[in-house]
Protein backbone atom coordinates (compact mmCIF):
# COMPACT_ATOMS: atom_id res chain seq x y z
CA UNK A 1 0.00 0.00 0.00
CA UNK A 2 1.05 3.25 -1.04
CA UNK A 3 1.07 6.35 1.36
CA UNK A 4 -1.63 7.95 -0.99
CA UNK A 5 -4.00 4.76 -0.20
CA UNK A 6 -2.95 5.40 3.16
CA UNK A 7 -4.07 8.91 3.33
CA UNK A 8 -7.28 7.37 1.58
CA UNK A 9 -7.72 5.21 4.53
CA UNK A 10 -6.40 7.07 7.25
CA UNK A 11 -10.05 8.83 8.11
CA UNK A 12 -11.25 5.24 8.21
CA UNK A 13 -8.29 3.62 10.55
CA UNK A 14 -9.75 3.66 14.85
CA UNK A 15 -8.00 6.27 16.93
CA UNK A 16 -6.38 5.19 20.27
CA UNK A 17 -7.95 4.77 22.74
CA UNK A 18 -7.79 7.97 25.68
CA UNK A 19 -5.42 7.47 28.21
CA UNK A 20 -2.60 5.37 28.58
CA UNK A 21 1.15 5.82 26.05
CA UNK A 22 0.32 7.95 23.51
CA UNK A 23 0.79 5.09 19.53
CA UNK A 24 4.17 4.65 18.84
CA UNK A 25 3.17 2.31 15.79
CA UNK A 26 2.87 3.66 12.39
CA UNK A 27 -0.21 2.43 11.20
CA UNK A 28 0.84 2.51 7.50
CA UNK A 29 3.57 -0.01 7.98
CA UNK A 30 0.88 -2.29 10.50
CA UNK A 31 -1.17 -2.68 7.21
CA UNK A 32 1.24 -3.70 4.96
CA UNK A 33 2.44 -6.24 7.24
CA UNK A 34 -1.10 -7.47 7.67
CA UNK A 35 -1.63 -7.32 3.46
CA UNK A 36 1.75 -9.06 3.22
CA UNK A 37 0.57 -11.92 5.66
CA UNK A 38 -2.67 -12.02 2.73
CA UNK A 39 -0.46 -11.79 -0.30
CA UNK A 40 2.50 -13.93 0.71
CA UNK A 41 0.29 -16.44 2.75
CA UNK A 42 3.00 -16.33 5.78
CA UNK A 43 3.03 -17.44 9.00
CA UNK A 44 2.12 -14.24 11.08
CA UNK A 45 5.46 -15.15 13.16
CA UNK A 46 7.71 -15.02 9.81
CA UNK A 47 6.99 -11.63 9.47
CA UNK A 48 9.73 -9.89 7.97
CA UNK A 49 11.81 -7.81 10.95
CA UNK A 50 11.22 -4.07 8.87
CA UNK A 51 7.59 -4.64 9.74
CA UNK A 52 6.63 -3.69 13.28
CA UNK A 53 6.44 -6.88 15.68
CA UNK A 54 3.88 -9.73 14.67
CA UNK A 55 2.52 -9.89 18.09
CA UNK A 56 1.37 -5.67 17.68
CA UNK A 57 0.26 -6.64 13.89
CA UNK A 58 -1.51 -9.13 15.26
CA UNK A 59 -3.58 -7.63 17.64
CA UNK A 60 -4.88 -4.85 15.24
CA UNK A 61 -5.40 -7.77 12.58
CA UNK A 62 -7.89 -9.39 15.35
CA UNK A 63 -9.64 -6.54 17.48
CA UNK A 64 -10.59 -5.09 14.55
CA UNK A 65 -12.33 -8.42 13.22
CA UNK A 66 -13.64 -8.46 16.51
CA UNK A 67 -15.07 -4.60 16.54
CA UNK A 68 -15.99 -5.11 12.96
CA UNK A 69 -13.71 -1.93 11.95
CA UNK A 70 -12.57 -4.26 8.74
CA UNK A 71 -16.16 -4.46 7.51
CA UNK A 72 -16.86 -0.73 8.11
CA UNK A 73 -13.89 -0.10 5.74
CA UNK A 74 -15.59 -2.76 3.36
CA UNK A 75 -18.46 -1.39 3.37
CA UNK A 76 -17.57 2.08 2.87
CA UNK A 77 -15.21 1.53 0.07
CA UNK A 78 -17.92 -0.73 -1.73
CA UNK A 79 -20.69 2.17 -1.37
CA UNK A 80 -17.36 4.80 -3.26
CA UNK A 81 -16.67 2.31 -5.80
CA UNK A 82 -20.03 2.47 -7.02
CA UNK A 83 -20.36 5.83 -7.25
CA UNK A 84 -17.23 6.15 -8.58
CA UNK A 85 -18.57 4.04 -11.17
CA UNK A 86 -21.66 6.12 -11.93
CA UNK A 87 -24.29 3.43 -9.98
CA UNK A 88 -26.28 3.81 -6.95
CA UNK A 89 -24.90 3.17 -3.71
CA UNK A 90 -27.61 0.27 -3.26
CA UNK A 91 -27.41 -2.15 -5.76
CA UNK A 92 -30.54 -3.94 -7.12
CA UNK A 93 -28.79 -6.79 -8.23
CA UNK A 94 -26.88 -9.63 -6.41
CA UNK A 95 -25.09 -12.87 -7.49
CA UNK A 96 -24.93 -15.65 -4.96
CA UNK A 97 -22.52 -18.81 -5.25
CA UNK A 98 -20.02 -21.32 -3.59
CA UNK A 99 -16.38 -22.09 -3.80
CA UNK A 100 -14.79 -25.41 -1.84
CA UNK A 101 -11.45 -24.70 -0.72
CA UNK A 102 -8.75 -27.63 0.79
CA UNK A 103 -7.69 -27.02 4.63
CA UNK A 104 -4.63 -26.89 5.94
CA UNK A 105 -3.23 -30.20 8.31
CA UNK A 106 -3.89 -28.39 11.27
CA UNK A 107 -6.98 -26.94 10.90
CA UNK A 108 -9.74 -28.95 12.83
CA UNK A 109 -12.60 -26.66 13.30
CA UNK A 110 -15.53 -26.68 11.21
CA UNK A 111 -14.14 -28.67 8.23
CA UNK A 112 -16.20 -31.21 6.32
CA UNK A 113 -15.79 -32.86 3.05
CA UNK A 114 -17.92 -32.14 0.09
CA UNK A 115 -18.88 -34.89 -1.81
CA UNK A 116 -20.03 -33.04 -4.91
CA UNK A 117 -16.54 -31.71 -5.54
CA UNK A 118 -14.47 -34.11 -3.69
CA UNK A 119 -12.70 -31.81 -1.24
CA UNK A 120 -12.19 -31.75 1.70
CA UNK A 121 -12.27 -28.50 3.70
CA UNK A 122 -14.34 -24.88 4.17
CA UNK A 123 -16.97 -23.82 1.49
CA UNK A 124 -16.74 -20.22 0.77
CA UNK A 125 -20.61 -18.51 -0.06
CA UNK A 126 -20.24 -15.13 -1.68
CA UNK A 127 -22.85 -12.84 -2.50
CA UNK A 128 -21.10 -10.02 -4.97
CA UNK A 129 -23.16 -7.25 -6.90
CA UNK A 130 -23.37 -6.55 -10.89
CA UNK A 131 -19.49 -5.46 -10.45
CA UNK A 132 -18.23 -8.02 -8.79
CA UNK A 133 -17.98 -6.40 -5.13
CA UNK A 134 -18.38 -8.11 -2.05
CA UNK A 135 -21.31 -7.88 0.41
CA UNK A 136 -21.20 -10.54 2.49
CA UNK A 137 -19.66 -13.31 2.65
CA UNK A 138 -20.01 -16.70 4.69
CA UNK A 139 -17.55 -19.66 5.56
CA UNK A 140 -18.51 -22.80 6.60
CA UNK A 141 -17.57 -26.65 6.67
CA UNK A 142 -17.37 -27.87 2.92
CA UNK A 143 -20.21 -30.76 3.87
CA UNK A 144 -22.94 -27.76 4.04
CA UNK A 145 -25.49 -27.85 1.12
CA UNK A 146 -25.83 -24.78 -1.00
CA UNK A 147 -29.29 -24.28 -0.07
CA UNK A 148 -28.80 -24.09 3.85
CA UNK A 149 -25.05 -21.89 3.37
CA UNK A 150 -27.54 -19.22 0.69
CA UNK A 151 -29.91 -18.91 3.65
CA UNK A 152 -26.93 -18.28 6.37
CA UNK A 153 -25.32 -15.62 3.68
CA UNK A 154 -28.62 -14.04 2.62
CA UNK A 155 -29.53 -13.43 6.31
CA UNK A 156 -25.97 -11.34 6.79
CA UNK A 157 -27.35 -9.75 3.48
CA UNK A 158 -30.79 -8.48 4.83
CA UNK A 159 -29.42 -7.10 8.08
CA UNK A 160 -27.39 -4.71 6.65
CA UNK A 161 -30.82 -2.46 6.24
CA UNK A 162 -30.48 0.52 4.10
CA UNK A 163 -27.23 -0.87 2.09
CA UNK A 164 -29.24 -2.66 0.42
CA UNK A 165 -32.87 -1.47 0.15
CA UNK A 166 -32.95 -1.47 -3.38
CA UNK A 167 -32.21 -5.36 -4.19
CA UNK A 168 -34.81 -7.55 -5.66
CA UNK A 169 -33.03 -9.72 -7.50
CA UNK A 170 -30.52 -13.01 -5.95
CA UNK A 171 -28.92 -14.29 -9.34
CA UNK A 172 -27.81 -17.76 -8.79
CA UNK A 173 -26.77 -21.33 -10.14
CA UNK A 174 -28.42 -24.77 -10.25
CA UNK A 175 -27.34 -25.51 -6.76
CA UNK A 176 -29.58 -23.55 -5.54
CA UNK A 177 -32.36 -24.12 -7.38
CA UNK A 178 -35.76 -25.47 -5.70
CA UNK A 179 -39.43 -24.18 -4.58
CA UNK A 180 -38.27 -24.19 -0.69
CA UNK A 181 -35.14 -21.69 -1.15
CA UNK A 182 -37.06 -20.13 -3.04
CA UNK A 183 -39.95 -19.17 -1.28
CA UNK A 184 -37.68 -18.70 1.67
CA UNK A 185 -36.20 -15.86 0.22
CA UNK A 186 -39.39 -14.30 -1.03
CA UNK A 187 -40.88 -14.83 2.43
CA UNK A 188 -38.23 -13.81 4.56
CA UNK A 189 -36.56 -11.34 2.42
CA UNK A 190 -39.00 -10.26 -0.05
CA UNK A 191 -36.31 -10.78 -2.80
CA UNK A 192 -36.77 -13.28 -6.15
CA UNK A 193 -34.20 -15.93 -7.33
CA UNK A 194 -33.38 -16.67 -10.73
CA UNK A 195 -31.12 -19.28 -11.41
CA UNK A 196 -29.25 -19.75 -14.39
CA UNK A 197 -28.36 -23.13 -15.90
CA UNK A 198 -25.70 -24.52 -18.03
CA UNK A 199 -27.01 -25.16 -21.43
CA UNK A 200 -27.43 -28.76 -22.17
CA UNK A 201 -24.93 -31.19 -24.54
CA UNK A 202 -22.51 -28.29 -23.88
CA UNK A 203 -18.57 -28.94 -23.41
CA UNK A 204 -15.93 -26.63 -22.44
CA UNK A 205 -16.24 -23.13 -21.08
CA UNK A 206 -19.31 -21.43 -21.67
CA UNK A 207 -20.07 -17.63 -20.57
CA UNK A 208 -23.19 -17.76 -18.50
CA UNK A 209 -25.49 -14.67 -17.84
CA UNK A 210 -24.36 -12.94 -14.63
CA UNK A 211 -22.83 -15.78 -12.72
CA UNK A 212 -19.16 -15.24 -14.34
CA UNK A 213 -19.30 -11.88 -12.27
CA UNK A 214 -18.97 -14.39 -9.03
CA UNK A 215 -16.62 -16.37 -10.91
CA UNK A 216 -14.21 -13.53 -11.53
CA UNK A 217 -14.62 -12.71 -7.83
CA UNK A 218 -13.27 -15.94 -6.63
CA UNK A 219 -10.70 -15.68 -9.00
CA UNK A 220 -9.64 -12.59 -7.33
CA UNK A 221 -9.20 -14.76 -4.33
CA UNK A 222 -6.41 -16.82 -5.70
CA UNK A 223 -4.09 -14.14 -6.47
CA UNK A 224 -3.71 -14.53 -2.37
CA UNK A 225 -1.41 -17.37 -1.13
CA UNK A 226 -3.31 -16.97 1.84
CA UNK A 227 -6.46 -17.68 0.65
CA UNK A 228 -5.56 -20.66 -2.07
CA UNK A 229 -6.03 -22.95 0.87
CA UNK A 230 -8.00 -21.92 3.96
CA UNK A 231 -5.21 -21.82 6.94
CA UNK A 232 -7.12 -20.48 9.29
CA UNK A 233 -8.19 -22.13 12.82
CA UNK A 234 -11.75 -19.81 12.78
CA UNK A 235 -13.84 -19.19 9.97
CA UNK A 236 -14.27 -15.71 11.50
CA UNK A 237 -10.89 -15.13 10.26
CA UNK A 238 -11.00 -16.59 6.64
CA UNK A 239 -13.96 -14.87 6.48
CA UNK A 240 -11.98 -11.34 7.27
CA UNK A 241 -9.11 -12.01 5.25
CA UNK A 242 -11.53 -12.32 2.13
CA UNK A 243 -12.78 -9.09 3.00
CA UNK A 244 -9.02 -7.38 3.00
CA UNK A 245 -8.52 -8.37 -0.58
CA UNK A 246 -11.40 -7.12 -1.33
CA UNK A 247 -10.41 -3.74 0.69
CA UNK A 248 -6.50 -3.98 -1.26
CA UNK A 249 -8.70 -3.81 -5.04
CA UNK A 250 -10.84 -1.13 -4.02
CA UNK A 251 -7.89 1.20 -2.34
CA UNK A 252 -6.09 0.61 -5.90
CA UNK A 253 -9.11 1.75 -8.08
CA UNK A 254 -9.66 4.51 -6.10
CA UNK A 255 -6.95 6.22 -4.90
Amino acid sequence: MTRVQYEFLSEMIPQPKPGGRKREVDMWEVLNAIFYVLLEGVRWRSLPGDFPAWQTVYTYFRNWRQDGTWLHIHDSLRQWTRIERERHPSPSEVIIDSQSVKSAAMVSQQVGFDAGKQIKGRKRFMTVDTLGLVLRVLVTPASLPERSGGKQVLKRVKQMGDKVSRLTTIWTDGGFDGPAFMMWVMDFCRWIVLVVLRPEQTKGFVLLKKRWVVERTFGWLMGCRRLVRDYELLPETSETFIYQDKIRIMVRRLA
